[in-house]
């Protein structure tokens, strides 16, 4: 049984989504911990309430139901698109609030037009959050993945470096260091002679040997950690970015990008110029943001309430595309967040890639804001 209450809201919020078309699912509580660990990013990975089966195997406690609902998608071959929505309770450490809430929200499986299942599932967190929440006036960040991923791989950046910051998007601070780094980059020290010697050469094979032969000697398991061709990668890379230092240009075309917070309605004009004044080749992204743009104003949308953000980004590793939250102004409390998770079903097991966007509602965060309401009108 639930240790604690549903909102009173929550019939309502059912209905919303049964007008919206969607079918509604339930996943198990307890779930296998793996791609959460794998897949969501360290973020939610250090916030998880981990246990183990009797055979061993990782469990953990339902953190979050995109990859439930996923995982449930393909277990049982329901063919796409498909609407999802879910409510209940998920269970995870958090700075502020208990640790076990209720969070509800839809995931959209399957539509080709990306653009339109955008739009649409800015447009539905809208609209639900719009009724819970008469008279308060929302505002709707939005970033893109795609375009900064865009951005990145035209400057010309290394794979390893390139890798790095995208994982780090959304997180301005691991951002701002990384650059810094690659402004003035640091050489990879503590490595024996016999290590630096065999980078050095080449010789890919005799340096995997070597570290096989050092990690049998000292008793490390590899069972518990990578494996001498995965260290020996590692090294390689390490190498290979130390010796990666952007030229002052470049590194003020990334600054100046991710520095961009404009109306949306005014994005795409700005992008656009970004693009012809600095050089940089990125019109398939940026052709697909214009197409987001416009399906949002399709949609009916008040443009009013988005703001584009380019170095927004959500703590969740699957993000691909399009991410947003929304809060009410003049308060910083996330009640709606989600995005566009391209590559997550593959990664899970489909067998073909399945386009997916969704969005998470935050119920006890909405719950007291119609406290804080309730309040004000006594």
């Amino acid at each position: 049984m639930p240790l604690i209450d549903l909102p009173a809201f929550a019939a309502d919020l059912l209905a919303d989504f049964e007008r919206l078309g969607t079918l509604r699912v339930d996943t198990p509580v307890i779930q296998p911990a793996e791609p959460f660990l794998d897949m969501a990013g360290e973020d939610l990975r250090r916030r998880i309430f981990m246990t183990e089966s009797e055979t061993g195997k990782s469990l953990c406690l339902r953190p979050e139901f995109t990859i439930p609902v996923c995982l449930r998608h393909i277990e049982t071959a329901t063919g796409t698109p498909q609407r999802y929505s879910y409510l209940g309770e998920i269970f995870r450490q958090r700075r502020e609030g208990a640790n076990e809430f209720y969070q509800a929200g839809i995931e959209d499986l399957g539509e080709t037009d990306v653009a339109g299942a955008d739009a649409r599932a800015i447009s539905d967190a809208i609209t639900i959050l719009a009724a819970r929440l008469p008279g308060r006036h929302l505002k709707v960040t939005l970033g893109d993945q795609s375009v900064f991923e865009a951005v990145v791989a035209a400057c010309g950046l290394p794979a390893g470096w390139q890798k790095r910051l995208i994982h780090a998007f959304g997180n301005s601070a691991q951002i701002d260091a990384l650059l810094t780094r690659l402004s003035s980059p640091q050489p990879v020290a503590g490595l024996s002679p016999q290590i630096e010697a065999l980078l050095a050469s080449g010789d890919d094979a005799t340096l995997i040997a070597h570290l096989d032969e050092t990690m049998e000697a000292t008793g490390y398991s590899t069972n518990a950690s990578r494996s001498p061709k995965e260290i020996a990668a590692r090294l390689k890379e390490k190498r290979a970015l130390e010796k990666t230092a952007l030229d002052g240009r470049t590194l003020g075309l990334l600054r100046e990008f991710l520095s961009l917070s404009i109306p949306l309605a005014e994005a795409p004009a700005a992008l656009f110029a970004f693009a012809a004044k600095s050089g940089l080749a990125l019109d398939g992204a940026l052709s697909r943001f214009d197409a987001r743009v416009a399906a949002l104003g399709n949609a009916g949308v008040d443009p009013g309430l988005l703001t584009y953000r380019a170095a927004f980004g959500r703590p969740l590793d699957y993000y691909t595309g399009l991410v947003f939250e929304i809060v009410i102004d003049g308060s910083s409390a996330v009640l709606a967040g989600g995005g566009r998770f391209d590559r997550l079903m593959t990664l899970l097991g489909a067998r073909e890639r399945i386009p997916a966007v969704g969005f998470a509602l935050w119920l006890d965060r909405i719950e007291q804001a119609l406290a804080r309401d309730g309040e004000a009108a006594r």
